[in-house]
């Protein structure tokens, strides 16, 4: 949790490469194409080929399908493409019995693969849960041994939206269900002496999923002989930015982690687009392992205590397996409020000095959304850099042309001298910790909060991640001793994950409550990179509930910069501020064009604030999935749509043509329709 060391898995094969052990984190894709299309499919698997993906999954619904993949096979190893091919099984055991002949690996859902689901949630005894289990294991037993005899590798790949009536009436539809779905059958695979196996645990909710990853490692590794290979993924994480930067944060928090052998990026685009973003994600891992060799791995059931108090490891100062937000004392500057119960805000830093007179002064505005009639994108702070005395007595003289907008503007300086004398002039004052150097302890006890609030902030680069929480749990008492009070603290790093949670660590052991503020400042060459490596190093931590407000410099334009920071928070399911899209990427269960799908009813629906609405190809993930929605418009055939409220299907079999005005008429029929402005 506070340090970079990869789980070690056992190595697991697939074709001619394998995963797991000291293997390179795979990259993986699958087709949209439809199984029984040789042509396309083959195209489209030769196009993620040419893209460098590692792993192609086909869909197979139907024992057609399945007898189609060797035909499909056999065309790419002519073609001289020797990508291993999964074949992705649900429901149909007949499917998964013939696709096995043809593949590399299977993957089964266990919340469907003998399993019934009817969403009824009846009640189960223990003598009907554990008769039904034994069903469970004659019908998967048969699989097992086909597996072995063709030398094929299986994904036990639990959806946290296709979990079974028995398991969901025990367990609900929860991380711990979702856990103990594969551990059935792992313990299953492992009774008949077959370990070929790995694991996934993928959900639309990040936070679902990273808790549900981290109770497998837990319980495998208690319960297992193994520790196997973990596929990671957040399915239906959409489109655009809103797909990178979930999938990002869902994947790039466990990867920090140590966990992760293969991973997919799911987005509601072309297959092909997913592969890049893929390999930008485990690069920076993949690199620690060339550099450290197998000290890049940490042993296993080293990752995550197994117990509390166990000693196994050292405990993070959150809950991994359930998220609550930190408890922090509510501070207000200005016309803000940050901790207690206030949702996170959202600050950017300005680009300009107040030596640029006007050119700050109408980045100020441009930023505040002071000339916007909506005022829809806006920061809801911004902090100016000072160097100064000049700069100071500028600043000041600036924010008097801005009037009550002038109480969201705080300024940033290394120098407490500086820090003092903006004390008078903006409603939060930023002292930044330059690492390495001393701090001038007479005019930091000369600090106070009668004015404005008082942020710390540790800029990290050299020492370890424990640093800035010893200086930070020494400064915040310090200042409380002096009846400060409105204070507030952060850290630019680097290695932010790692970094925070050690000061998480001192503040909780030292009873220390101020708010934090999550801040991210990269160089990253490209956008993917700046979208990549915030969404993980601030996201993660939002996702862990940490952090009362975020705040990001990168290289992107001002507008640019504030949406991802917005985003990264609705992703992290911790502020809802625009309409959420939970899209799947589409298989050949898909029977509408679901990209172009998705982007008309983003067209009409975007300005919903705070709606979810799911849009699935099909029911494989649909219903289960629909529960973490307020709507969904989900694929029921050729031409046919069911629309949802919740999980509940409300209009069956709907012709497509008509069915997003439909799904538009049933918002409003429940009171959720707005009108664009």
């Amino acid at each position: 949790m506070y340090q970079y060391h990869r789980r070690l898995t056992r190595e697991v094969g697939f074709g001619n490469i394998s995963l797991g052990g000291y293997q390179p984190i795979r990259v993986e894709s699958m087709t949209t194409t439809h199984t029984m299309d040789t042509a396309a499919s083959v195209e489209q698997c030769r196009r993620l080929y040419e893209a460098g993906c590692e792993i192609i999954r086909l869909t197979v619904p139907t024992e057609k399908d399945a007898e189609n993949l060797k035909y499909i096979r056999e065309q790419l190893r002519r073609d001289g493409i020797e990508t291993p091919l999964v074949a992705d099984i649900h429901f149909s055991r007949k499917a998964a019995m013939k696709a096995v002949e043809y593949v590399d690996n299977i993957r089964i859902n266990p919340g469907n693969y003998a399993n019934r689901k009817k969403f009824s949630n009846p009640e189960y005894s223990d003598a009907d849960f554990q008769a039904e289990l034994e069903k469970v294991r004659d019908e998967f037993i048969p699989l097992i041994a086909k597996a072995r005899e063709f030398g094929v590798s299986m994904r036990i790949g639990t959806n946290h939206g296709s979990l079974s009536d028995r398991i969901v009436s025990r367990y609900g539809n929860t991380p711990e269900g979702m856990v103990e779905a594969a551990l059935e059958f792992a313990r299953i695979c492992e009774s008949e002496g077959y370990e070929e196996i790995l694991f996934s645990m993928k959900s639309s909710n990040v936070r679902v999923m990273i808790e549900a990853y981290r109770m497998l490692v837990v319980k495998s590794d208690a319960q297992l002989r193994n520790a196997y290979p973990l596929h990671l993924g957040v399915t239906e994480a959409g489109d655009g930015d809103e797909g990178r930067i979930k999938s990002s944060m869902g994947i790039g928090a466990l990867l920090e982690e140590g966990l992760g052998d293969t991973i997919r990026v799911s987005l509601t685009e072309d297959p092909v687009n997913e592969v890049p973003v893929g390999f930008a994600l485990v690069k920076k891992y993949n690199d620690c392992q060339l550099v450290r060799g197998e000290r890049g791995h940490a042993a296993i059931n080293r990752v995550i205590a197994s117990e509390k108090g166990s000693g196994s490891a050292e405990l993070p100062p959150f809950d991994p397996f359930s998220y609550q937000r930190r408890s922090s004392s509510m501070v207000a500057f200005g016309s803000c409020e940050a901790g207690g119960d206030a949702l996170p805000l959202v600050e950017s830093m300005a680009r300009h000095s107040p030596a640029e007179d006007g050119e700050l002064l109408k980045e100020l505005r441009s930023r505040l959304a002071v000339d916007r009639p909506d005022r829809t994108v806006k920061s809801e702070f911004v902090t100016v850099r000072v160097t100064t005395e000049d700069e100071v007595r500028l600043l000041g003289a600036q924010l008097c042309q801005l009037g009550d907008d002038a109480r969201r503007v705080g300024a940033a300086t290394t120098d407490p001298f500086l820090a003092h004398m903006l004390l008078d002039h903006v409603a939060k004052v930023r002292l930044d910790i330059v690492e390495g150097e001393q701090i001038d302890r007479q005019w930091l006890n000369a600090l106070d909060d009668h004015h404005a609030a008082l942020e710390f902030c540790f800029i990290h680069e050299l020492a370890s991640a424990k640093v800035p929480g010893e200086v930070l749990a020494h400064i915040a008492r310090a200042m409380a001793g002096r009846g400060v009070r409105r204070m507030m603290f952060s850290i630019e790093s680097a290695e932010a994950v790692y970094a925070y949670r050690r000061l998480l660590q001192r503040f909780s052991a030292s009873g220390i409550d101020a708010p934090v503020i999550i801040r991210y400042r990269g160089d990253d060459a490209d956008r993917l990179s700046t979208l990549i490596e915030s969404s993980i190093q601030t996201g993660s931590l939002f996702c862990d509930g940490i952090g009362d407000m975020i705040a990001l410099e990168t290289g992107l334009e001002a507008d640019d910069e504030l949406a991802l920071a917005f985003n990264i928070l609705q992703a992290a399911r911790v502020r809802m501020s625009k309409t959420e899209f939970i899209s799947c990427p589409g298989c050949g269960r898909t029977y509408f064009e679901l990209e172009k799908t998705a982007g008309m009813i983003k067209s009409k629906m975007a300005h919903l604030k705070g709606l979810k609405i799911g849009i699935m190809g099909c029911i494989v993930n649909g219903p289960g999935e629909m529960a973490d929605a307020d709507f969904g418009y989900v694929g029921a055939g050729k031409g046919r749509v069911c629309l949802y409220v919740g999980k509940e299907c409300v209009a069956p079999n709907i012709p497509e043509r008509d069915a997003v005005e439909k799904l538009i008429d049933l918002v409003k029929s429940r009171g959720r329709w707005v009108d664009p402005v």
